[in-house]
C-alpha cells in the first residue's frame, strides 16, 4: 500500500510542476489559481511522500519520488509544452528510469 501511497506523491509532484508550466504563460487571477494548485499539490506530495517513509526506508522512497517527478516532469515538457525531445535527454531520462527501478528492486 506505501508504494501505491508513493507513485501518488510522485504523481503529485508532476501535477505540482505542470501547473508551475502554465503559470508561466499566465498573468493575473489565471497565475494565481495555477500557484494556488502548486502549493496544494505541492503540500498533498510532501505529505504522501511523508505517509509512505513511515514504512519504505528514506534512501529508497525520495530517489523514487524525486525520479517519479523528474521523469513526468519531462514527459509533461515534451508533450504539453513542446519541449525538445533530444537524443540526450531520452537518454538520460531512460537511465534515470533505469535507477529508479534498480532502487526498487533492491528494496
Amino acid at each position: 500500500m506505501n508504494w501505491i501511497i508513493l507513485i501518488l506523491a510522485g504523481l503529485c509532484e508532476v501535477g505540482f510542476t505542470y501547473c508551475l508550466g502554465r503559470s508561466k504563460a499566465v498573468t493575473g487571477n489565471e497565475w494565481w489559481t495555477w500557484i494556488a494548485g502548486f502549493a496544494a499539490l505541492y503540500v498533498l506530495s510532501a505529505v504522501l511522500l511523508a505517509k509512505a517513509t513511515q514504512t519504505l526506508p528514506i534512501g529508497t522512497a525520495y530517489p523514487v519520488w524525486t525520479g517519479i517527478g523528474a521523469v513526468g516532469a519531462v514527459i509533461v515538457g515534451i508533450f504539453v509544452f513542446r519541449e525538445p525531445a533530444t537524443f540526450w535527454r531520452l537518454f538520460f531520462l531512460t537511465t534515470l528510469i533505469a535507477s529508479i527501478i534498480g532502487l526498487k528492486t533492491i528494496s
